[in-house]
């Protein structure tokens, strides 16, 4: 019997959800500068961004489905060669295409990488699942916000979006060589002795049909929003890529001291909490102006911190008979509503910024004005009434939440005085 080093493993499962991220905080800080150099309007940076989103949910479902048969070591070193190409793609890019292409096989990346390491994780710390699950998230906003700094001291000693992307192969090659000489275990399922029968069952359970909506919903909020809010608010505040840095950054340590939380309010308690910081959080974004606006930032962090690795930790806590599949599912069902939701609103907020501006303007006339002409003053002025719209439109969902969350939280409440948690399914 091989042994199974947890630390290494999980510490390597950090470094790839690092390159994960660095991937958004990059894009995130770099998205303006690409619609300057290949002349994209809002709609086509829409669907860029939104390929990552489609490639996540495709290899993080096909990973679910597969990751008990091929095992999690071949997943990752997948996700190790995706990585790879994709960013060298994304150095060399010549226009939309090539943009397009490259950030899908990101993507794909980064949902084999969560494929994988969502079921290691859970399968390493069979007692303390959710904890565990938000330390290693915290390496998501962690990256986001190591990215976004990066982007933003790169812009100012005037260095390249392309070395900026280049960054990424340092972790990508370190977390490559780390996985590949170090032997895993099999997946908690597989070990619990639970047939794909029993699998198939639990993900179409009532319980986890209700989360897999739900996160729909706790992904928009916190993954829409963090992508678009340099773009969304840029003209409200002139450092709106630090609200990004503020609320991620408010993500990794409240992730870092989850254990607590976690214990005190379960894993349902948390969500409820999340959602009701979360709407608070987006109406004030919408809402404020000037200094109130990085407040807003703050209590927005707060809600929407919880909200991803919670959710998989529900899953694995309360339907581990799901497996690695009921784990991939909820993550793909996040991301792929992103996706959808980041091309509708991409188009939306073109449509907001022409109703904003005089009628029958012609949109490339304005946004290419030169600085300090009364085009250029009217489209700053259109983009400054559209970007709070857009976020007061996303507040819906967390409102919802909150009322999903209050009756997930009482649902529990009622079944664990009747059986033990641990044995919930329906």
């Amino acid at each position: 019997m091989h042994k199974i080093q947890t630390a290494k493993l999980f510490w390597a499962s950090c470094l790839a959800l690092l390159v994960t991220s660095l991937s958004f905080g990059i894009r995130a800080g770099m998205m303006d500068q690409l619609g300057i150099d290949f002349q994209l309007n809002a709609t086509q940076l829409g669907t860029i961004t939104a390929t990552a989103f489609w490639g996540f949910p495709l290899a993080i479902v096909i990973g679910g489905f597969i990751v008990d048969i091929i095992g999690m070591k071949r997943l990752l070193v997948m996700a190790f060669l995706f990585h790879l190409i994709g960013i060298m793609l994304t150095i060399f890019a010549q226009g939309y295409w090539s943009l397009f292409f490259s950030t899908l096989l990101i993507g794909i990346a980064n949902g084999t990488v969560e494929a994988a390491c969502n079921p290691l994780v859970a399968t390493l710390y069979p007692q303390e699942k959710t904890t565990r699950l938000n330390y290693f998230h915290l390496w998501f906003p962690g990256g986001v916000v190591i990215g976004t700094l990066l982007v933003t001291l790169f812009i100012y000693l005037g260095i390249g979006w392309q070395f900026q992307v280049g960054i990424m192969l340092i972790p990508t090659v370190i977390y490559g060589y780390i996985f590949s000489k170090l032997n895993f275990p099999v997946t908690e399922r597989v070990s619990s002795g639970y047939s794909t029968a029993d699998m198939y069952k639990a993900v179409g359970s009532p319980l986890f049909l209700f989360l897999f909506l739900c996160m729909f919903m706790t992904a928009i909020t916190e993954l829409f929003t963090g992508q678009w809010i340099s773009l969304l608010l840029k003209n409200v505040t002139d450092n709106a890529i630090l609200l990004l840095t503020i609320t991620t950054g408010i993500m990794v340590i409240g992730r870092a001291f989850a254990k607590p939380i976690v214990q005190k309010l379960a894993p349902q308690g948390v969500l409820l909490f999340s959602a009701i910081f979360a709407a608070a959080g987006l109406y004030m974004l919408g809402s404020f102006t000037g200094n109130a606006v990085f407040f807003a930032a703050i209590i927005f962090g707060i809600g929407v911190c919880y909200f991803w690795p919670t959710m998989i930790g529900f899953v694995a806590e309360n339907i581990p008979q799901s497996g690695a599949l009921g784990l991939n599912l909820i993550g793909g069902a996040g991301m792929f509503a992103v996706s959808i939701y980041t091309m509708i609103m991409g188009s939306y907020y073109d449509g907001l910024i022409v109703k904003h501006l005089p009628i029958g303007s012609n949109i490339n006339l304005y946004s290419t004005a030169t600085e300090g002409t009364a085009e250029a003053l009217a489209y700053a002025t259109a983009k400054n009434l559209a970007g709070p719209e857009v976020l007061k439109i996303t507040l819906i969902l967390p409102i919802i939440l909150i009322f999903a969350f209050g009756g997930l939280y009482l649902y529990m409440k009622k079944k664990k005085e009747v059986v033990p948690l641990s044995s919930v399914v329906n």
